[in-house]
């Protein structure tokens, strides 16, 4: 017999789908999901009971198909409101389900797959993905129901009743091993950063909510819980369209959009290329940014165009899904030369940890941030290692067996208390807000046919940001046709985000007096002129192709935002 593990009466506690659809029981005719439309046609709106119909009709299409309590779905989406309610009737039907982008390269799929074995595949009744290994069970959700075209195969319960320690979902990462790494996220950790997060006022009901965020990434579960948390309307905005400042602002615009929640680099271009636009949107009050630090002179600049705006700052770790909440002040100080992430929200602490395992109680002495929290992630999947790296014990109280997050974040502490994020302690690095393992880049340059060595690492754009440059050397005698080939070759299993929009060819990679790569010596080389960079045209209104000039190819830096492990926000 199938279960209902939401009803049952061992379902004890608070489910990622009991707080996001409360709404649906007090305000029923709200609007709870806005999409946009085509230019010159009203947005769709889907009430919160609408929403909680598609749910209830979503959960009871996978419970009739015996996938048991503990099952993991391949969610296979863009954000709209049906992958939403999709999302949503995982939770109820107590599985754990798996976001991925539909532009995702079929061999990260494969490996993603391969990793979870998951019970199903869903795919939106537009998707395009026809090659799913047999061994899985495939379906595609739309408006009218599930279509299931390969049903799961019989197999005994894993388990006999929902838990609230139960993983809600797994969000897979760049991964140092060269392998992308599964967070594993509970019911019960969701549930409390949301509740931590919604306790700092920063929606109404009355908002709606741009994401600019893919839903692969927990950026895009984060606004989702804000909106929905608050009672307030999720406005998805296409990926195609993030990008392209006079579509961003149309889309904002036309749905009402009254906050937008995205990494900084989503509003250079509209900054630089459509400033009167951006000023004339005069129902924007909030912004919510993360992923990466927001320069200086843009966010002066945004604060200017907007004066009504409230901006927020937040930063936490994929581990935690986020962990602070600073409002920006307004004005920004001509002196201030770093905004602060704040402190931890109620709930949850920041500690910092120097090399010899003390806490830092000293102002402007920097460490590493250490989370206190009830809202960590429960582990990496299948990687006991891992998990024992990140999840360590309390510096303050090691006896308790209490678990804190070991972020990989360096950080101090003003005087006020308040943290400042001052770097990484390893090679991980944030590229338009999506967390890159140079190690990873740097495996798949070094597997290209010819190519002896290869690095990778992020360099300022003169306009602000970070675009992932890399430097391949190649193997004597050999030759390349078109340095455009290599970042194809990347393209095959790397996500668009971990493609090097620069790449380089050297007869050798500079070293250190002790061996290692000399990467400040790369950068020097680019700084000064040394190598030939060829920047892209500024995208207006519609997308442009990447030009490749000479031994460096390049493309437009991509506006895709993901929050990550160690963002700084």
């Amino acid at each position: 017999m199938s279960q209902q593990p939401h009803n049952g009466p061992d379902a004890v506690g608070e489910f990622l789908h009991d707080l996001l659809l409360d709404p649906a029981r007090h305000t029923p005719g709200d609007p709870a999901v806005i999409e946009p439309a085509q230019p010159g046609h009203a947005p769709a709106v889907t009430t919160y009971a609408e929403l909680g119909a598609l749910v209830d009709s979503y959960a009871a299409a996978l419970d009739a198909l015996a996938i048991g309590v503990g099952g993991r779905v391949v969610l296979e989406a863009d954000t709209t409101a049906l992958s939403i309610a999709m999302l949503l009737a995982c939770s109820r039907a107590g599985l754990t389900f798996i976001p991925v982008s539909p532009g995702t390269p079929h061999p990260r799929l494969l490996s993603i797959i391969e990793a979870v074995l998951p019970d199903l595949h869903l795919q939106s009744e537009d998707g395009e993905r026809a090659d799913v290994p047999a061994s899985v069970a495939t379906a595609r959700f739309g408006p009218n129901g599930l279509l299931v075209a390969r049903s799961p195969a019989p197999r005994r319960p894993r388990r006999r009743a929902a838990c609230v320690t139960d993983p809600a979902y797994m969000i897979f990462t760049s991964g140092t091993t060269g392998h992308p790494k599964g967070v594993v996220m509970s019911h019960r950790a969701v549930v409390a950063f949301y509740r931590g997060m919604l306790a700092y006022g920063i929606a109404t009901p009355e908002d709606r909510i741009a994401s600019t965020s893919p839903l692969q990434f927990d950026f895009s579960l984060l606004n989702i819980g804000l909106a929905l948390g608050s009672g307030a309307a999720v406005v998805p905005v296409p990926q195609q369209l993030v990008r392209w400042p006079r579509h961003l602002i149309r889309v904002l615009r036309e749905t009402g959009a009254t906050q937008v929640n995205g990494v900084p680099s989503i509003w250079r271009q509209a900054l630089r290329h459509e400033p009167d636009r951006l000023a004339g949107l005069d129902r924007l009050r909030g912004i919510l940014f993360c992923g990466e630090e927001f320069p200086l002179p843009e966010l002066r600049r945004l604060q200017h165009l907007l004066p009504h705006a409230r901006v927020i700052n937040c930063y936490g770790a994929t581990e935690s899904m986020a962990c602070s909440f600073e409002e920006v002040p307004r004005p920004l100080p001509e002196t201030m030369e770093k905004l602060s992430i704040g402190i931890a929200h109620p709930g949850a602490e920041m500690l910092l940890v120097d090399d010899n395992g003390a806490v830092i109680e000293e102002p402007g002495v920097p460490g590493e941030i250490h989370l206190r929290s009830p809202a960590l992630f429960s582990g990496y999947w299948d990687d006991p290692e891992a998990t024992r790296s990140a999840l360590v014990p309390d510096p303050l109280s090691p006896q308790s067996g209490q678990p804190v997050l070991r972020t990989g974040d360096l950080a101090f502490q003003g005087q006020d208390g308040r943290f400042y994020f001052c770097g990484r302690t390893d090679a991980q690095v944030q590229i338009n807000g999506n967390r890159v393992e140079l190690g990873e880049v740097e495996r798949r340059l070094a597997e290209f046919p010819g190519a002896a060595a290869a690095a990778a690492l992020p360099l300022a754009q003169p306009g602000g940001g970070l675009q992932l440059t890399a430097f391949v050397v190649l193997a004597r005698h050999h030759e390349l046709r078109d340095v455009g080939d290599l970042r194809e070759f990347c393209a095959e299993t790397l996500p668009a985000y971990m493609v090097p929009q620069e790449i380089h060819l050297l007869d050798g990679l500079p070293t250190t007096s002790n061996g290692k790569v000399d990467r400040a010596a790369l950068a020097e080389r680019v700084t000064d002129g040394h190598l030939t960079r060829a920047d892209p045209p500024p995208p207006t209104s519609r997308p442009a192709a990447a030009p490749t000039q000479g031994r460096a190819a390049q493309e437009p830096p991509t506006a895709t935002p993901a929050t990550g492990h160690g963002r700084a926000r």
